[in-house]
């Protein structure tokens, strides 16, 4: 009896075939592309106080939102697609809108669900955000010898800070609080850790809690070598510093002098 012969491959069963490897490499292939900025660090966020080394932050964060919906500031913002596998997860952006600890019990950290933002600490001075870096110290006015008047970041400027002597539990903008500096020292008058030390040495500490007290000074001006009869300070950046931006915030000047660098903390390698 003769074998049957074998049917040739019908051009429209191979065209599925292929159009089906296709598919199943892109979508293969884009599913990768969502680990392309955690892996190569193409997105390097300031993360909210109490956040985990990052890569464990990333597999811990449940990207809930509750911690933007906390924050008297609104420093808290939801990172969107360009951070693949980060999408949705809260970050800082500090020149925006800084953490300047409004709340004092650290609202985000208490209303984090799964300990992505870590419920070891208690207090704004047991936090590790970042590490503020004085990257242009040629435009610092304080370094130039100069002061500073007006809204700090012009009228147009949405940032808010908590300005005790105004009100106590509410934050303003910071476009309703001008200053008339001699020389200007923003990034120290603001720093929330050298308001909370000033506050505990005039025995007045943050709700009157003693352990509010910061142990160290985060950021000092340091003086140098008057020229032409000028006095010129410097920002220096102390072991105090928890990275919480409002030093970059308030900069009067176009870049800020000092930037908050995220990746130089939390471990963001472990």
């Amino acid at each position: 009896m003769a074998l049957r012969s074998k049917q040739p491959v019908k051009p429209q069963a191979r065209r599925k075939f292929l159009r089906t490897v296709v598919m199943g490499a892109g979508l293969i292939g884009a599913s990768l592309l969502g680990y392309i900025p955690v892996l190569g660090r193409w997105i390097e966020r300031l993360r909210p106080p109490g956040a985990l080394p990052e890569q464990r932050f990333l597999a811990s964060c449940i990207k809930c939102g509750q911690c933007v919906q906390v924050c008297p500031v609104e420093a808290i913002s939801l990172a969107d697609l360009q951070d693949g596998f980060g999408v949705g997860t809260p970050f800082i952006d500090a020149r925006a809108q800084a953490c300047d600890f409004s709340c004092d019990g650290l609202q985000c950290v208490l209303a984090c669900p799964t300990g992505a933002l870590t419920h070891e600490i208690n207090y704004p001075h047991e936090t590790d955000m970042g590490i503020a870096k004085v990257e242009r110290p040629d435009l610092c006015l304080a370094v130039l010898g100069r002061g500073f008047s007006g809204q700090a970041r012009g009228a147009a400027f949405m940032g808010k800070l908590r300005y005790d002597e105004v009100d106590r539990w509410n934050p303003i903008p910071v476009s309703e609080h001008p200053y008339e500096l001699a020389l200007c020292d923003l990034c120290v008058r603001q720093c929330p850790i050298e308001i909370r030390l000033a506050q505990c040495a005039a025995g007045t500490p943050p709700s009157g809690d003693e352990r509010q007290c910061p142990p160290q000074h985060a950021i000092k001006l340091e003086p140098l070598a008057a020229t032409d009869g000028v006095s010129r300070m410097r920002p220096v950046i102390l072991e105090g510093c928890v990275g919480c931006g409002v030093c970059e915030m308030i900069c009067p000047v176009e870049p800020a002098v000092i930037v908050i660098d995220g990746t130089g903390s939390r471990g963001m390698t472990a």
